[in-house]
């Protein structure tokens, strides 16, 4: 019992018990290497995403109610102009949309490397064209700005310029998001591609739906 128990903590000792520590690499030293963290499942990926956006949705839909509310008080309401451009926005959003699900496409039948090409092909186009939406709503707002409307000149264009901001602020996340799965190394990774990609179109679908809501809310109910 005792040459056992002496064996089982030289064991441990030199890291072949326990199961935490492998053993020095090359023979000896210093250097030693840990056990892989273990994977994070893909339903708990997805649940952690859609208890954001479940956040988001609360957010904007406090400021849908203040903009209700606040423009049935009082005789400072002034319809803010709605800058043809946001036409032009909502169009390049909804392109977005379409390639990103051409990136996550994956053919059949065709090599990995073409099936790599493909997904870094589209989802490039992807992140392009959400800096061209932004860069779009810039330029909405220096349209604004010239037509003499500004974030203080009466409550409706206050709202206007809160409600795109925080929308735009939203999509720089996904941006972010975009360019992490397109360009980071996954081979040490807790999560597949595949999934990161599905996570972060999942919230650019949210993100573009959620603009299609604020361009109907700013359009009609000016």
């Amino acid at each position: 019992m005792r040459s056992a128990a002496i064996d089982e903590l030289e064991l441990i000792e030199t890291g072949n018990g326990g199961g935490a520590i492998l053993p020095p690499l090359d023979g000896g030293g210093d250097d030693r290497r840990r056990w892989p963290s273990p994977e994070v499942s893909r339903r708990a990926s997805f649940t952690g995403v859609q208890l954001a956006l479940a956040a988001i949705v609360m957010f904007f839909m406090s400021l849908t109610s203040a903009y209700i509310v606040r423009k049935g008080l009082g005789t400072d309401w002034q319809a803010t102009p709605i800058p043809r451009v946001l036409w032009l926005n909502t169009l390049i959003l909804l392109a977005s949309s379409a390639t990103i699900e051409l990136a996550r496409r994956r053919s059949e039948g065709q090599s990995a490397e073409a099936r790599e090409a493909q997904f870094s092909r589209w989802w490039t186009i992807t992140i392009v064209l959400g800096v061209m939406f932004l860069v779009g709503q810039l330029f909405a707002w220096r349209q604004l700005a010239a037509a003499g409307m500004f974030l203080r000149t009466n409550p409706s264009s206050s709202f206007f310029y809160l409600l795109t901001a925080a929308h735009g602020a939203h999509l720089i996340g996904g941006i972010v998001a975009l360019l992490y799965v397109g360009f980071r190394n996954w081979k040490r990774s807790r999560i597949t591609q595949e999934t990161a990609a599905d996570l972060a179109a999942l919230y650019w679908h949210f993100m573009d739906g959620l603009w299609l809501f604020l361009f109907a809310l700013l359009t009609l109910g000016r």
